[in-house]
C-alpha cells in the first residue's frame, strides 16, 4: 500500500515528541529532520521537501505551540494542516458543464501508466452520477488498444466510438463530438495515443487534437510506481500541451507516494482522482485532508462510508441486520457479506481505511488468507440451497460431496461449519453487538470478520 513505511516512520517520529511534556527549539528541529528523511525516502520532489519542513518549523516553534499543554499534539497538526497544503487544500472536481450541456474531455499519458484503464474507470464514476458518458478511441498506434477500450466499455455499459486504426486521431475526435451530439450525450472522453517517453510526435499529436476541438480539460495520467519520474513527466505535459488535472495511478501498489506529494507543488496542477486496484470500480476522488490523514496513520473513515454505502445495498444490509439479531443467519448471509466486502476491494483495503492501523495493517492483512477465502466462497457455493439455508443437515456424505465439487478437503469443509457455528454461538453471547447497524446508526452492514 502506498505511503506504508512513510506512515511507520512519521509514527515513530511523533511517538518521541507525545512522550515529552514539553518541547524545545531543538526537539522540533531534530524531529523535523527525521520528518525531512522520511519524506525524501518516500521520493518526494527534494525542494518540496525543503519548503514544507521550512514551513512546518516557522509554525512549530512559535509561543502557541512551544508553551501548549499538548505541544506534540500541535506538531502533528501542523504537519497534518501542511500535507495538506501540500496537496492542495481542497478537493478539486472535474470541470463538467450543467445539464446536458456537452464536456469534452482529453485523456493523455505515456503507455504502462493505465490510461486507457483509467478513462473507462472515470466514464463508469460519471455514468453513476447520472452522466450519459461516451468513450472515444483515439490510440491508432498501440496494438489492441482500440479492442481494450471496447472490452472496458461494455462491461461499464458506455458507449465506444471507433473508426478503426486508419484515421486520423483529429478526424475521429471530430466525428465523435458529431455522434455525441446526435446521441445526447454529455461527457465525451478522448483516450489519446501514448508513448514509452515523451516525444514531439505525441505533443503534437495533443496539441492538434486541442487546436481542432474544443477540450474543456486535459487530464493526464501518471504511474504512480514511478516516483520522481511521474513528477517529471507531470510538469513536461503542463508546459508543453497544458494540462487541466491528474490522476494517479496504481496508488494501491508497493509505491512509496512521492508522486502524490509533489505534483500539486511542482506542476500548480489538482490531483483529480488515484486508481486505488485493477477493477474497473477502483478509482477514488483525490480528498488532500483524507490522504493527509491516512499518511498521518489516523486512517480514512469517511472513505471507508463512502465506499461501503455505494458497495452495499441497503435492503439487503437491514434485511442482514435482522437475521443477526434473531440468531438465524445462514450461509447465504455468509456468501453475501464476503461479495460486499470484495466490493470494497478486501480485508486490505478496509484495514489501511481503518484509524490508527497505521503498520498493523499490514500484519494484519498477513494474518488473512485472501486465498482461503476463495475456498470458503467455492465450499458455500458447492452446497445446496438446502444445505446453505440449514447448515446443521450436513453430515458426512453431504460434506464429502462438498469437498469433491469445492476441490478441497473434507477437513476445510468441516473446519468451516466449526466456525460458522461458534461465530453464530458467540453472536447470541454478545447481543450487544448485533445494534447500531453499520457505523453506528447509518445502517446495518458487517463486515465477516
Amino acid at each position: 500500500m502506498a505511503f506504508e513505511s512513510l506512515t511507520d516512520k512519521l509514527q515513530n517520529v511523533f511517538k518521541k515528541l507525545r512522550s515529552k511534556g514539553r518541547l524545545t527549539e531543538d526537539d522540533v528541529k531534530t524531529a523535523l529532520k527525521e520528518v525531512k528523511m522520511a519524506l525524501l525516502e518516500a521520493d518526494v520532489n527534494f525542494k518540496v521537501v525543503k519548503q514544507f519542513t521550512k514551513a512546518v518549523q516557522e509554525r512549530a516553534v512559535g509561543q502557541d505551540v512551544m508553551n501548549g499543554l499538548n505541544p506534540g499534539q500541535m506538531v502533528i497538526k501542523i504537519v497534518n494542516d501542511e500535507l495538506v497544503n501540500l496537496m492542495g487544500s481542497e478537493t478539486t472536481e472535474l470541470p463538467l458543464k450543467p445539464g446536458n450541456e456537452m464536456t469534452v474531455l482529453m485523456m493523455a499519458g505515456l503507455q504502462g501508466a493505465g490510461k486507457t484503464t483509467t478513462v473507462a474507470k472515470l466514464a463508469g464514476k460519471l455514468k453513476s452520477k447520472g452522466k450519459r458518458p461516451l468513450l472515444v478511441a483515439c490510440d491508432v498506434y498501440r496494438p489492441a488498444a482500440i479492442t481494450q477500450l471496447q472490452v472496458n466499455g461494455e462491461k461499464q455499459g458506455v458507449e465506444v466510438f471507433s473508426m478503426g486504426d486508419k484515421q486520423s486521431p483529429v478526424d475521429i475526435a471530430k466525428a465523435a463530438l458529431e455522434h455525441a451530439r446526435n446521441h445526447q450525450q454529455n461527457v465525451v472522453l478522448i483516450d489519446t495515443a501514448g508513448r514509452l517517453h515523451i516525444d514531439e510526435g505525441m505533443m503534437q499529436e495533443l496539441a492538434d487534437i486541442k487546436e481542432q476541438v474544443h477540450v474543456d480539460a486535459t487530464l493526464l495520467t501518471v504511474d504512480a510506481m514511478t516516483g520522481q519520474d511521474a513528477v517529471n513527466v507531470a510538469k513536461t505535459f503542463a508546459e508543453k500541451v497544458g494540462i487541466d488535472g491528474v490522476i494517479l495511478t496504481k496508488m494501491d501498489g508497493d509505491t512509496r507516494g512521492g508522486a502524490a506529494l509533489s505534483i500539486k507543488a511542482v506542476t500548480g496542477k489538482p490531483i483529480l482522482y488515484v486508481g486505488m486496484g485493477e477493477k474497473l470500480s477502483d478509482l477514488e476522488q483525490f480528498y488532500p485532508e483524507r490522504m493527509a490523514s491516512r499518511i498521518l496513520g489516523m486512517g480514512d473513515v469517511m472513505s471507508l462510508i463512502e465506499k461501503v454505502e455505494a458497495s452495499v445495498d441497503q435492503e439487503q444490509a437491514q434485511e442482514m441486520q435482522k437475521k443477526l439479531k434473531k440468531m438465524d443467519f445462514d450461509f447465504n448471509d455468509y456468501l453475501t457479506s464476503l461479495d460486499q466486502m470484495n466490493k470494497m476491494g478486501g480485508i486490505s483495503s478496509i484495514l489501511n481505511m481503518l484509524p490508527g492501523m497505521g503498520g498493523k495493517a499490514k500484519e494484519l492483512e498477513s494474518m488473512v488468507d485472501e486465498k482461503a477465502m476463495e475456498r470458503t466462497k467455492s465450499i458455500i457455493l458447492s452446497m445446496t440451497p438446502q444445505e446453505r439455508s440449514n447448515p446443521s443437515i450436513l453430515n458426512v456424505s453431504r460434506k464429502s460431496r462438498i469437498a469433491k465439487g469445492a476441490g478441497v478437503d473434507i477437513a476445510e469443509v468441516n473446519r468451516l461449519v466449526k466456525q460458522f457455528e461458534q461465530s453464530r454461538k458467540m453472536m447470541k453471547q454478545m447481543p450487544g453487538m448485533m445494534g447500531g447497524g453499520k457505523f453506528g446508526k447509518r445502517g446495518g452492514f458487517k463486515l465477516p470478520f
